[in-house]
């Protein structure tokens, strides 16, 4: 039986797609830009974008774009790890709802959350679906692929071609949206890059993820694993630093996606204090940043494809957008980057007929944002002021 306070929470929780109109001073629909126009929706999709009618809600000040998507965070990851182990699960996936609240102010409706413990990751994608969650639309890996290094095996382990083709495929059976795999050393403070899975391992993860219809991201923070991961045949490379131009070159030729979080990076260097780091860990925070910088300028000039990952852990979530300002400082124009976490960011997913932009027939993510985020990506990160996923308006500060 239902009480009335789960009533009020429930009321709460399941926003509405209303169908309505709203009236832009601008729109960037992923491609173009439409002045003075109206975005219609109904069912928790676009209908129509151009001339408003008269009741259209008035959004006028404001500049929209398409809802923005985050292609590697982990929301579950908490800074306070001191609950019981026998709830932990449970009281994870309750704590983590600030994280996906504060991602959704970023602009942010969509993310592919690449690992997890306890299949937290999986919970929180179906209450976010089912309406009892507020947050992101998720995307999900469960465990990711270790090898063993000395301490107690997860669910995640594997040691040789077999045990990785068993663990691929007990994450897909739990219910993954994704496969994740760490191809080498570096987290956190740690930013070594030794290759840890073999070529061989690799390659049987990505063919066990595509036998089963599922894509493989390979983390990899050095130039070795990277090249592995890169011919095996992933389909997108996260973090990878130092890479040669042959590696690039195979990026372009394959299409794989790029994926360097250099933002997150930035995090623990502001935070170290707060995260227990030595002093010294700025500097190789700091380096590694140069380095991560520098191969994503060669990687963008080369040609290789680019989505957004923002890689938030413990309290960086509402700076989830910040990777932008790296990607403009890479090269890419506010428009380039900011294809990085819409269009690219839906093709990366594979949902580029339903997310991404703004057209009719795809969900009603749209974003408002004060100025124009075309002219300065600061708009896109700082000044975002309105939020629709799905039809349904998730964050106001238009107020």
């Amino acid at each position: 039986m239902r009480t009335p306070i789960s009533i009020a929470l429930a009321a709460l929780l399941t926003l509405p797609a209303i169908a309505g109109s709203y009236r832009f001073a601008a729109i960037w629909d992923g491609t173009k830009v439409w002045k003075d126009a109206c975005i219609s929706t109904e069912a928790g999709r676009i209908r129509s974008v151009g001339p408003c009618s008269p009741d259209a809600t008035g959004l006028a000040r404001y500049t929209a774009i398409p809802g923005l998507i985050d292609a590697h965070t982990h929301l579950t990851y908490l800074l306070d790890n001191s609950v019981n182990q026998s709830a932990r699960s449970a009281a994870v996936v309750f704590l983590s709802q600030e994280n996906a609240r504060k991602t959704l102010e970023t602009g942010v409706t969509t993310v592919r959350n690449l690992g997890a413990a306890d299949y937290a990751d999986i919970a929180m994608r179906d209450l976010i679906d089912s309406g009892q969650m507020l947050g992101p639309r998720m995307f999900v890996s469960g465990y990711g692929l270790t090898v063993s290094r000395g301490r107690t095996p997860s669910p995640g382990t594997a040691d040789g071609v077999a045990d990785v083709l068993r663990v691929v495929r007990q994450q897909i059976a739990a219910g993954a949206d994704c496969v994740k795999m760490y191809g080498s050393t570096g987290s956190g403070r740690d930013v070594t890059g030794f290759q840890t899975f073999t070529f061989e391992e690799m390659k049987a993860a990505v063919d066990a993820a595509h036998a089963l219809g599922k894509r493989i991201a390979i983390h990899s923070y050095g130039p070795d694993g990277a090249r592995d991961a890169v011919r095996a045949g992933a389909d997108s490379l996260e973090h990878a630093t130092d890479m040669d131009d042959a590696t690039i070159a195979e990026m372009v030729r394959r299409k794989t996606f790029y994926v360097p979080t250099i933002d997150h990076n930035r995090y623990y260097a502001d935070n170290y204090r707060k995260l227990n780091y030595p002093p010294k860990a700025v500097d190789d925070l700091n380096d590694f940043i140069r380095r991560n910088l520098e191969t994503a300028r060669k990687a963008f000039r080369a040609g290789v494809r680019f989505a957004m990952g923002s890689d938030a852990v413990y309290t960086m979530f509402g700076e989830n957008t910040r990777e932008l300002e790296w990607f403009v400082k890479a090269g890419m124009t506010p428009e380039q980057a900011l294809k990085t976490a819409t269009t690219q960011g839906a093709e990366l997913l594979g949902m580029e007929q339903s997310l991404g932009a703004i057209r009719p027939g795809y969900f009603a993510d749209i974003v408002a944002v004060e100025g124009n985020p075309l002219d300065d990506i600061q708009v896109a990160i700082h000044k975002v002021r309105w939020v629709m996923k799905s039809g349904a308006v998730v964050v106001d500060k238009t107020k």
